[in-house]
Parts: structure tokens; sequence; C-alpha cells
């Protein structure tokens, strides 16, 4: 632990608090210039996801359309129908993205896990960073649009299902991510993912706007160019 993240953690609604909470709920909209690329031109439109907490398992209904939904658990991906007749599966998802380039195309069931890993670990920030095995180190501040945020630089295990071992968090004043940098390993190139519009669901702050863009060798990026992905979240329920 750092006295930033104890400040981030104070400030995204308590650490004692978030040992409580078992399910997140929520409706999601998913979307962005990459996934025509990836053809899943479509994305995921206000779609229901519920993450469980303890057990690290997302669902997302309907997935990839109405009649199925799809379900990440214990590392592996599955789509099934909404009577349980699995109609795709991937016991190691991760590996199934070896030797894949940006232009790739992306299978129903690599799309799913993408988002599902991806979920889990935003819906989750920063009380994440808490976990066994991973390491936080605050570095130089770093300033942008006339602020200066304060930065952790983290290392995930091997364990987790994260974007990349090692990424960057950026903090505004009041505590809140406004930053996250990574190199994906499952769709190459360097992100800046932004978090706009913070908003308290059930004594927890939540961004609900998310803008993933492009970024260079000096970490310079580009807000005003189209987003590799967008992510829209309305509708938080903690349980």
């Amino acid at each position: 632990m750092t006295d930033l993240l104890d400040k981030v953690l104070d400030a995204h609604g308590g650490l004692d608090n978030w040992h409580r909470v078992n399910n997140i709920d929520f409706r999601l909209t998913f979307r962005g210039a990459l996934l025509e690329i990836k053809r899943q031109p479509h994305g995921m439109r206000d779609v229901m996801v519920k993450i469980d907490i303890q057990r690290r398992r997302t669902l997302i209904t309907p997935f990839p359309a109405p009649g199925s939904r799809g379900i990440f658990e214990d590392g592996r991906v599955r789509i099934e129908t909404d009577a349980g007749v699995i109609t795709s599966e991937l016991d190691d998802p991760r590996k199934s993205f070896e030797g894949h380039e940006r232009k790739t195309p992306w299978s129903d069931s690599q799309f799913f896990y993408f988002v599902a890993y991806a979920l889990q670990n935003y819906m989750t920030m920063p009380f994440l960073l808490t976990n066994d095995g991973i390491h936080c180190e605050e570095i130089a501040p770093h300033e942008e649009h006339g602020e200066q945020w304060r930065v952790l630089k983290v290392t995930f295990p091997p364990s987790i299902h994260v974007h990349c071992a090692e990424q960057k968090f950026y903090f505004n004043d009041a505590g809140y991510l406004v930053r996250n940098d990574y190199i994906p390993d499952v769709s190459r190139g360097t992100a800046a993912h932004y978090t706009f519009d913070h908003k308290n669901f059930d004594g927890f702050i939540f961004p609900t706007n998310r803008r993933v863009v492009f970024r260079d060798a000096n970490d310079h990026t580009l807000l005003t160019a189209p987003s590799i992905f967008r992510l829209d979240i309305e509708s938080v329920v903690l349980s």
C-alpha cells in the first residue's frame, strides 16, 4: 500500500465498505473504431453485465445476439443459449491470441473474453490493486489539461487476467482515476484509457464514460481523434 493508494481507495468508497460488496450489475454500450478491424462492428449495445467479485465471474446478456449469453469464469469463456446449451467455449482464451496482429479478426468468444476480463478490472478499480501479488509504486507526477495527476505504476501477477503485466494509473486531486496506460496483449498497440463523468452509486465512485485512444512513444495522446473503444455505463447496482 502507498499513501496515494490509501487516498484513492477512500475517494472511491473505502476498502472496508468494498469488502462487503459481492456483485456489481450495470448496463453497458461498447463501441469503437477498432471493432471494425476486429470484425465485431456491432460491439455491444445496451447489454446487461453481472460481475461476481468473489468468483471473478462475468456474465453479459444478450451476447452475441438475443437468446444467448456469454460467461467468463475460472479463466474460461463460454457462450450458451438462455436455456444453458453451450454453443462455443475457450478453455485457455489468452492462448488463442498468440500470433495475432492488430488487424487479426476476433471470434465472438475472443471478443467476449476481451470485454469480460476488462470489465472485471475496470469495475473493481481501484480496490483490485489491493489483491495479493500486485505491486504498486508511485512514480513522477504527470501534467495534462492544466492539471497535475499523481501516477501509480502497477505490476500484475500472471494469475490475474489483465491487459498487460505493467500499467500506469493516473489520479486527479480528488483521488479519482482519470487515465490508465497499457499495451494490450490481445490487441497490440499503445493505449491511453480516459475516464469521465464519475458518479456515486451505492456509496462508490464509478466513471460512467470511458474512451480509449492511441498514445505515442512519449505518452502523448489526442482526445479529439476517433476512439479505439468507447464505453458508456449506467444503472450500476452493488449488492
